[in-house]
């Protein structure tokens, strides 16, 4: 998410100066390092833009509001708790732990209260495995995942609020009460049961039984109110049964709207149940919905919404559906989704910012989200998401009342959106610089703040605010960004490479080795720059930089020419020599260089998504390992590759069986390696820690690589630390 705001005040062209055919087209050696004809290239080369506002829910002090969230959890009614888990999911959104946002989105799924928040959260939940529809064969056999959030029965689930109490028969003084009706639509007459037809409705009841004519009436014309004949002999079949049978759609519809019109509950959720069976696709989904919203059935809507949410993000693309989820009003909302409008609004926001935070789609669903706030937290938290795309679009004003809402409802962290805005409307530095002083002053400092604060001063000044940032919070990327820029262009190479390297030490970020690739294009290190661009695609093969102007790849194409071509032979030297001296990144880059050679692509995907997992992107290794598996070159080395998918996406008895599959087919260092992992994680039996030393020496008894010792340290350690310990003492 962080790559999808980029920072609105840096308005600087890094392009304008920078040609990046100038720099690489030329001889090497001609163009001397940091010359003076250079400079402006050097400068346009090297600017870091201000840090994004990021449009998360980032509180003053983390602990005690997940404090907060846990006690509330143990106290609060069961129709609360879907909620709160959702507060804790954007809590640790804005920390960026991604496990610990996927554990609370299952568990607001689990505790959903409702069949519509059961919806929503399991199409949440659906989106956020999208990966793993690559692999829809092997979840395929082990069903509890494949299905795990499909779609549910609406029907049986969403439970029917109605007054089933019925109508008395009231004998008009005089007369005895008549025991039939005859109900003429057109030249036919339907007889009916006249009680059963009064227990319909209380506009039944008043018509018939009441002090109307038609109580006294035998024959009750029904022409003008839009049924058929078919339509009100299945009426009459329903009060005598209670139930429907096998009834075409267009019939069901002409029911539906006959029973909203005369407010005959049972009968309205008998239909909607009906066409809620019926509904299979999008244009299904499309044609009934509106009548869904418009006679009022939730039912049916709640059945079309599911297949809206269940196709996303594709289905954002057809305007049908963006008018319906964005036009729709507060009590088309209550009727589609219930109580659970606000996590749908959030979920849907958040595949809209994932496409494209600036469109009028995210907007809209932002400004739904707000209507549908029910509390100050809900409130605070769509104000600030809001706030920040209305700042993306340049709608300043609306931003700023946006920010301020935020900010009187809580989040501090709004106020950054408040004096970015100050200054983009001219206020001075200063100004800025106040604000920020005075929350500094009113909260416990965090980084973020002594970060904000060094975009409005100068000098000493701003690079020990930067220095504070860092000493509070060193996941901040800005601040080495920032200081690694201002050395370089004193000239000052090694410590800018020095600082640079600091934060790619323990966390790689695009934007970093984006960084290191320009500085060391400008001091014509081609070959330290091909490695980098090449880790980075390896990372984000779409990866476009200088503020998107450039694909990586093309990038990639302009250094090459300026690198000397490596054999195989020299690639696999290179990658040994870098993977012993835990060179990630270069082994990163080496791989990457040799996918483009015939070499076995299996292998090096799954060295590939090994090094990715230490380096901590699961989801660039997810995508190695299925590359992996796509080319393997044997029925065994696939089944590794297919346990080891299984077991990094939650399964570890499959990816255990997987294991046992390719050890009956071959010995290898691999699967019995596998074997042991996901034994030692998946048996909660003391007693296996033999088993699993025996398993690992089975596997160095059998035939691989050198690399084999380096992948039992790259692999994501299970919890259990017997098996880490284990681990060491056998392979060190």
């Amino acid at each position: 998410m962080k790559n999808l705001f980029p920072s609105e005040s840096c308005k600087e062209t890094q392009l304008n100066a920078f040609n990046p055919q100038s720099w690489l087209q030329v001889e090497r050696g001609k163009l001397s390092k940091f010359s003076s004809q250079s400079s402006s290239s050097i400068e346009s080369l090297i600017k870091v833009p201000e840090p994004p506002i990021l449009p998360f829910f980032k509180p003053v002090d983390y602990v005690e509001v997940l404090a907060l969230i846990h006690e509330e959890l143990e106290s609060c009614p069961p129709q609360e708790r879907s909620n709160l888990y959702l507060l804790q999911f954007q809590v640790f959104r804005g920390l960026g732990e991604v496990k610990l946002m996927q554990r609370s989105l299952r568990l607001a799924w689990q505790r959903a209260s409702t069949a519509q928040e059961k919806l929503v959260f399991g199409a949440w939940l659906k989106y956020e495995k999208q990966g793993e529809e690559l692999i829809a064969d092997l979840l395929a056999s082990c069903g509890k995942c494949a299905q795990e959030f499909g779609p549910i029965d609406i029907a049986s689930q969403l439970s029917a609020d109605l007054n089933t109490s019925s109508y008395e028969a009231v004998v008009m003084e005089g007369n005895e009460t008549l025991k039939t009706v005859i109900f003429r639509v057109g030249d036919e007459k339907i007889v009916c049961d006249r009680q059963k037809i009064a227990g319909l409705s209380a506009p039944f009841h008043a018509m018939l039984n009441g002090c109307f004519t038609e109580s006294l009436q035998e024959d009750i014309d029904l022409s003008e109110n839009n049924i058929s004949p078919s339509g009100m002999r299945l009426i009459n079949e329903f009060c005598m049964t209670g139930g429907l049978g096998e009834i075409p759609p267009n019939l069901l519809l002409e029911i539906l709207i006959f029973a909203n019109k005369f407010c005959c509950e049972r009968l309205k959720d008998a239909c909607g149940r009906k066409l809620a069976s019926l509904v299979s696709s999008r244009d299904d989904a499309l044609e009934l919905i509106e009548y869904a919203l418009e006679e009022n059935s939730a039912v049916l809507a709640a059945s079309c919404l599911q297949v809206f949410l269940h196709e996303l993000p594709d289905c954002l693309n057809d305007n049908r559906v963006l008018e319906i989820l964005s036009g729709a009003n507060r009590q088309q909302r209550s009727i589609m989704v219930g109580p659970a409008s606000f996590s749908l609004y959030c979920f849907l926001s958040e595949v809209a910012m994932a496409l494209d935070p600036r469109s009028d789609t995210t907007a809209c669903f932002l400004e739904r989200l707000v209507e549908s706030a029910e509390n100050g937290r809900q409130r605070m938290l769509a104000c600030h998401q809001l706030g920040c795309v209305r700042l993306l679009r340049k709608e300043y004003d609306e931003a700023e009342q946006l920010f301020e809402a935020a900010v009187n409802a809580g989040h501090v962290y709004s106020v950054a959106g408040l004096v970015r805005l100050g200054y983009i409307k001219g206020l001075k530095k200063i100004w800025s610089y106040d604000k920020l002083n005075s929350v500094i002053s009113s909260f416990t400092p965090l980084g973020w703040m002594y970060q904000e604060r060094s975009l409005y001063c100068e000098g000493d000044k701003r690079w020990e605010d930067l220095e504070k940032a860092t000493e509070l919070d060193p996941t901040l990327t800005y601040p080495y960004m920032y200081r690694a820029a201002s050395l370089m262009r004193k000239q000052n190479v090694q410590a800018a490479l020095a600082e640079i390297n600091q934060v790619l030490g323990f966390k790689l970020a695009l934007e970093c080795l984006e960084l290191r690739f320009c500085f060391y294009l400008a001091l014509e290190n081609y070959e330290a720059a091909f490695c980098d661009v090449q880790a980075i695609l390896t990372l984000s093969p779409d990866y476009r930089m200088f503020e998107g102007r450039v694909a990586a790849s093309q990038l990639r194409t302009l250094v090459r020419e300026h690198v000397e071509s490596w054999t195989t032979a020299d690639c696999w030297l290179q990658l040994y020599d870098r993977w012993s001296s835990v060179d990630d990144i270069g082994s990163l880059s080496v791989i990457y260089q040799m996918l483009e050679s015939d070499a076995a692509k299996g292998v090096l995907y799954f060295r590939q998504s090994l090094l990715l997992l230490r380096l901590n992107c699961p989801e660039a290794a997810m995508r190695s390992l299925q590359l992996a598996r796509q080319h393997a070159s044997s029925e065994h080395e696939r089944l590794v590759y297919e346990g080891w998918i299984l077991y990094d996406t939650g399964h570890c008895e499959e990816g255990l069986r997987k294991a046992e599959e390719s050890i009956s087919l071959k010995r290898s260092f691999e699967a019995f390696f596998l074997k042991a992992y996901a034994l030692a994680d998946s048996s909660h039996d003391p007693s296996c820690s033999s088993t699993v030393v025996s398993l690992l020496e089975d596997a160095l008894k059998c035939p691989s690589d050198r690399l084999r010792k380096g992948q039992s340290h790259t692999c994501t350690p299970p919890a259990r630390p017997s098996f880490d310990t284990i681990l060491n003492d056998q392979l060190s």
